[in-house]
C-alpha cells in the first residue's frame, strides 16, 4: 500500500507485480482508449473483494440507502425456507442490488483497493506522476440485472484536462454471455462530448444514453476478462455493457475513476458565489505523487448509495 505525509505527497508504492508501466501496453491504450492488465489480483485479493462485496451489500459496512430493508427482508426469508449456507444467503443478499455507489466511504478494504500496488504503475503511465480518486462504484449485476447504455464517464466527472481513467476491476470472469464491458475503439480521441438523453430500453438501467456519435453498435467490440484483470479506459471512451443473461451468477466489478492530481475537479453543485473555473471537489483521495492543491484539504461531501437495480428500463 502506499502512504501519505502531511505535504500531500505520497510515496511510490511497493509492487511485485508488473512494476514496469511498459507491461501495460500505454500504447494501446493512447491509440483504442482502453488496455488490459491482466492478473494484477490474486486469488487471495480477489477473495477478499468478494467477501468485502457482500458485506457492504448485508449492510455492515455502515448505512446505504435501501440495504437495511433488504437485509431485513433476506432474514424473513431465511426464517421461513429451509437451512441455506452463508454463501447461498449472501447471493441472495446480494441479488438485490446492481450498484453501491462510492462504497469507499463505508469500506476500509475498498478505500484500499483505490491504490491497488500493481495499477499504481499503470495510472500514472498514463495520467502522469500525480493522481487522485474521486469516485468508486461497486456493480454486482447478478443474472436478469440490466446494463448500461453507452456513455462517456468525462460527461458525468469532468476533469478540465482530460484526464479522467477508470480502473474497471473483474471480481469474476466477465464474459459476452453475463454482460461484460464493451467499448468503441478509439472513440475518445476525438475529444467531443457527445449529448446524452433518458431511455427506456429494457436492456439497461436508467442512466441517460450518449447518441449522435459517428459509431455504430457493429464497431463495438467486448472487453472479456479473467477474474483479476483490470481495464484501464479512457473517460471519453463510449462504452457500455447488455444485461447479464446467465441463468445463474455474478458479474461483480469495482469500478474507480482517477484523474491528475494537478488539476481542478469541477464536479457537483456550485457553491454560492464560486465561478465554475475555480471550482474545485476535494472530495478526493490522493493514490500517487503530489497533490498541488494539498493546502485546501480534503472534505467528505459525497456519501455511498445505492442505484436503483431494476430489471431494466426505469421506474423500477
Amino acid at each position: 500500500m502506499t502512504t501519505a505525509s502531511r505535504d500531500g505527497h505520497i510515496a511510490p508504492a511497493e509492487t511485485h507485480l508488473h512494476a514496469d508501466p511498459a507491461h501495460y501496453d500505454l500504447a494501446h491504450f493512447a491509440e483504442n482508449g482502453f488496455a488490459v492488465l491482466p492478473d494484477v489480483l490474486d486469488e487471495d485479493d480477489i477473495r477478499e473483494l468478494r467477501a468485502e462485496a457482500a458485506a457492504v451489500c448485508r449492510g455492515e459496512r455502515g448505512p446505504l440507502p435501501g440495504v437495511l430493508q433488504h437485509t431485513n427482508e433476506a432474514q424473513q426469508h431465511d426464517a421461513a425456507s429451509a437451512p441455506r449456507t452463508p454463501d447461498e444467503r449472501d447471493a441472495d443478499t446480494m441479488r438485490g442490488y446492481l450498484c453501491i455507489h462510492q462504497p469507499h466511504k463505508v469500506s476500509p478494504v475498498l478505500r484500499s483497493a483505490l491504490s491497488i500496488p500493481a495499477l499504481v504503475p499503470a495510472l500514472t503511465g498514463v495520467i502522469g506522476p500525480d493522481v487522485k480518486a474521486m469516485q468508486s462504484m461497486l456493480f454486482i449485476k447478478s443474472e436478469g440485472k440490466p446494463g448500461q447504455a453507452w456513455h462517456q464517464d468525462e460527461y458525468f466527472i469532468p476533469t478540465r484536462d482530460r484526464s479522467l481513467t477508470a480502473a474497471w476491476i473483474a471480481l469474476d470472469d466477465a464474459t459476452v454471455r453475463n454482460g461484460c464491458l464493451w467499448v468503441l475503439p478509439g472513440s475518445h480521441r476525438p475529444g467531443v462530448i457527445y449529448p446524452a438523453r433518458a431511455q427506456q430500453d429494457a436492456r439497461f438501467d436508467c442512466s441517460d444514453e450518449a447518441y449522435a456519435f459517428p459509431y455504430r453498435d457493429e464497431d463495438a467490440v467486448p472487453v472479456e476478462v479473467a477474474a483479476g484483470t483490470v481495464v484501464l479506459f479512457n473517460g471519453y471512451l463510449l462504452h457500455r455493457s447488455l444485461p447479464n443473461s446467465a441463468e445463474r451468477g455474478f458479474r461483480r466489478a469495482l469500478v474507480n475513476h482517477y484523474m491528475s492530481a494537478s488539476s481542478l475537479l469541477p464536479w457537483g453543485a456550485l457553491p454560492q458565489g464560486e465561478w465554475v473555473a475555480r471550482h474545485d471537489c476535494r472530495d478526493v483521495v490522493l493514490v500517487a505523487g503530489n497533490d498541488p492543491y494539498a493546502w485546501k484539504g480534503t472534505e467528505d461531501l459525497a456519501t455511498a448509495h445505492v442505484r436503483p437495480s431494476g430489471e431494466g428500463g426505469c421506474g423500477t
